[in-house]
């Protein structure tokens, strides 16, 4: 689906009029009694996401016409908006609407409609073979009837192709993405600036990454470390901000392995990396003023007979050791590697990363919040105010001593895993002492927000490309020139 920005209203099959929470006497004088009186009957009053259809003859032409509440008409809503109008229109024949803004709206405000409803047309359909005519997609364009929206919208349309990257990179099943094919899917960033680096097996056995290559060498594919530096600045800013996202292609817990039912899910266990490389997607897409390195640790759990097993050590890059007590607690193992290495090569003073981490963090927040952990209230705060404004939301939690002392180990530097409680908060003490000092880090488990069983505001079914938006909105914030 395509979205256009027109200063005066296209030959469109739908005329979509967008108005906010009022009466149906606020529609346009010349809308007919019909449509006027029908939305009356049918108690539509401009709620946002809400809408009323009906069809006209227009010129010889039968026109739909469909009423879409903006509620109070901000920026949340009309994005809410634009998703329930895609979803409305999406399968229902229509091809082309246009929508108005019944009372007007401004250009960001029209760019953030288009954008709520770019968002929710997405879906992937490559596998689908037999799908019924009424469920395939129609709508192909709508075109947003403003004369103010362009600027607005072409910063949104890059974001927008970042969130498409990330879901498409979570959705592919683990046979089409692993750690090599998730490289190959990155390397059209070049042609947008970005900086593309990959290290192979060999070059991560030589810098000692035990950890990183403990989980992968159950499997058949190899492990890739992926960077992905984006410079908006030209030379201007020496010392990046560094994202680092774990990217665990497919996870069967390895020896430990996860019960069958529900495992397939495992695909999007590398939804961190998507959204790093999402991320770094939507920055060189809008020509972001800042400098990013994005580094993705892509890694396959699998249990054959070469995999790591519980009880097993491993050395780490930074030199420190680790006692796997559990392979299923594999992700941390990526990420302190990844974080080493990032740390050494970029020398950053903020570092952000992103996992799938676990699956105590759903038990706390469920499917509403990502899991914030920091050792810099500042740092913790910026991107708790950018979740906000972006609408992908953080709760922080605490770190501390006595958290800490639970990750010891009696014969190495450190285990894996803690106890039975407080995981999500042990998971985060583990990378934590990956952390150089005087570097200021925080640590985002979005188990619970990179998928969605049920459709939202702004997504169907599926990858939802959960961490993009907050990570732009971070970096214009707080890194943009």
């Amino acid at each position: 689906m395509d979205i256009a920005i027109s200063p005066t209203r296209p030959d469109a099959d739908t005329l979509v009029l967008a108005m906010p929470k009022g009466t149906p006497d606020r529609l346009p004088v010349a809308a007919s009694a019909t449509l006027v009186a029908g939305a009356a009957a049918a108690r539509f009053t401009g709620e946002v996401g809400t809408t009323f259809e009906s069809f006209a003859d227009e010129g010889g032409k039968v026109l739909r016409i469909v009423l879409l509440g903006t509620g109070t008409g901000n920026d949340a809503d009309l994005e809410r908006a634009g998703g329930a109008l895609t979803a409305r229109l999406l399968t229902s024949g229509a091809t082309h609407a246009a929508v108005e803004f019944v009372g007007g709206a401004s250009g960001a405000g029209a760019a953030r409609l288009a954008l709520g409803a770019l968002l929710r047309g997405w879906r992937i359909d490559t596998y689908r073979t037999r799908q019924p005519e009424k469920a395939k997609p129609t709508l192909t364009t709508v075109t947003i009837v403003s004369a103010e929206a362009g600027a607005a919208w072409e910063r949104h349309a890059a974001v927008a192709a970042g969130v498409a990257l990330t879901r498409e990179l979570v959705s592919e099943p683990a046979n089409i993405i692993y750690p090599e094919s998730f490289v190959e899917r990155c390397q059209h960033l070049a042609e947008l600036g970005v900086k593309i680096s990959v290290l192979d097996r060999p070059a991560m056995e030589a810098l000692g990454m035990g950890a990183l290559l403990g989980v992968a060498q159950g499997s058949a594919r190899d492990a890739r470390l992926l960077a992905l530096e984006w410079d908006g600045t030209d030379g201007a800013v020496e010392t990046p901000l560094v994202l680092v996202g774990k990217g665990v292609t497919f996870d069967t817990g390895g020896i430990s392995i996860k019960p069958a039912a529900g495992m397939e899910d495992m695909k999007w266990d590398m939804g961190g990396a998507g959204a790093v490389a999402g991320a770094i997607k939507a920055l060189a897409g809008r020509k972001a003023k800042a400098h990013v390195v994005g580094i993705c640790g892509l890694v396959e759990n699998m249990p054959d007979g070469n995999a790591q097993r519980p009880g097993d050590i491993v050395t780490s890059m930074s030199g420190q050791t680790i006692e796997v007590i559990n392979t299923d607690a594999e992700g941390r193992l990526v990420l302190c590697d990844a974080l080493t290495w990032a740390q050494k090569n970029y020398k950053p003073d903020t570092v952000v990363d992103l996992a799938t981490l676990t699956g105590a963090i759903l038990v706390s927040l469920g499917d509403q919040y990502a899991g914030l952990f920091s050792n810099d209230d500042g740092l913790s705060d910026d991107l708790t105010a950018a979740g906000k404004t972006a609408g992908e939301p953080l709760w922080r939690f605490p770190l501390s001593d006595a958290y800490n002392k639970l990750i010891d180990s009696p014969i190495a530097d450190m285990k894996n895993i803690g106890g039975r409680y407080a995981g999500s908060i042990t998971a985060a003490q583990f990378i934590k002492r990956f952390i150089d000092d005087g570097v200021k880090w925080a640590h985002l488990d979005i188990a619970g927000m990179v998928w969605s069983d049920k459709p939202g505001a702004t997504f169907d079914k599926g990858a939802t490309g959960y961490g993009v938006r907050l990570l732009d909105q971070f970096v214009a914030d707080k890194f943009e020139r």
